[in-house]
């Protein structure tokens, strides 16, 4: 769970990248965020149950 206040958005809001980051590894172009989401450098992310989320570059 998230001990910041405010919270840190849920991995299923639409604001879930919001979240800090509490493991960052940019040399392997990912990062765990507080919320318990994987993001990748290519804006793709793995959710905490497993869904992937394709990256989304604008």
């Amino acid at each position: 769970m998230c001990p910041h206040i405010p919270r840190c958005p849920s991995h299923d809001a639409p604001d879930r990248e919001a979240a800090r980051i509490v493991a960052g590894h940019p040399e392997q172009g990912w990062s765990l965020l507080c919320n318990g989401v994987i993001t990748f450098e290519d804006t793709g992310e793995l959710l905490p149950a497993g869904r992937v989320i394709a990256p989304h570059r604008s």
